[in-house]
């Protein structure tokens, strides 16, 4: 009886810690995302001797429709990705095309810089297309953290084989990202700071992504601007907007 007991227990703790965490996900995601948004930001691409810098406008509709605009350098100025569900698009004025991007892309390097096609247009729900567990606490740049083991759920659309995402116990903020291939391997890690009042929300105005191989490389990405919960259409995210958006 002891026995079933305890098996009882340990399968209700687990449970219950499962939930929790997907709960502090789903609070976190819906403080950085709201109902909708639009953001400005600037993208600075930082090498051994080098920087790149990227102005960036952006619109999104939940998790299904996100719309990304490149403002500066004038070469790239208008160039444009779209996503709608599961469908990613990108317009590239310079050779007047519109390519659809297909799965196998979404790893690869966007816009030259650390960040990889789903980390900005985002193909995968960090809620949904994982499964979520608190492995512990600790405390990432003074704030008490929980650590947060996703591992992706099967047949979902994920480039990643596991995320270790570290969120404040206050206020639920993302502070610190590890990105795993399926072998385990750290590829990136992406630091959150500069906490700040954006919008009417207390978030991280600065990311940092830092490729594991290459920890002189970097790509920051500021926040200058953002609104949630705006008014923005469904037809707003569409192949030809993507087109004449500014």
């Amino acid at each position: 009886m002891k026995k079933i007991f305890l098996a009882s227990f340990i399968l209700f703790s687990f449970a219950t810690s499962a939930q929790d965490a997907t709960e502090i996900i789903r609070r976190m995601d819906q403080k950085m995302q709201g109902k909708s948004n639009t953001s400005e930001m600037t993208m600075q691409i930082v090498r051994p001797g080098w920087t790149r810098e990227v102005g960036i406008k952006g619109w999104a509709l939940g998790t299904e429709y996100s719309l990304i605009l490149i403002t500066a350098p004038s070469r790239d100025k208008g160039t444009a990705f779209l996503k709608r569900g599961t469908e990613m698009w990108n317009w590239q004025p310079s050779i007047d095309r519109s390519i659809k991007l297909p799965p196998s892309m979404m790893m690869q390097s966007w816009m030259g810089s650390d960040f990889t096609n789903d980390d900005l247009v985002k193909q995968s729900s960090i809620v949904e297309d994982y499964s979520h567990k608190i492995l512990g606490d600790t405390t990432v740049n003074g704030y008490a953290c929980h650590k947060i083991e996703m591992i992706p759920k099967e047949n979902a659309a994920v480039v990643w084989g596991k995320v270790l995402t570290y969120v404040s116990k206050k206020d639920d903020l993302q502070l610190l990202v590890k990105f795993y291939d399926e072998d385990e391997f750290l590829i990136n890690t992406m630091v959150m700071s500069d906490i700040k009042n954006i919008g009417g929300r207390l978030i991280p105005a600065k990311m940092e992504m830092i490729p594991a191989e290459n920890p002189e490389h970097r790509t920051i990405i500021i926040y200058k601007n953002m609104e949630f919960d705006v008014p923005i259409d469904k037809e707003f995210f569409s192949t030809q907007n993507m087109k004449r958006v500014r």
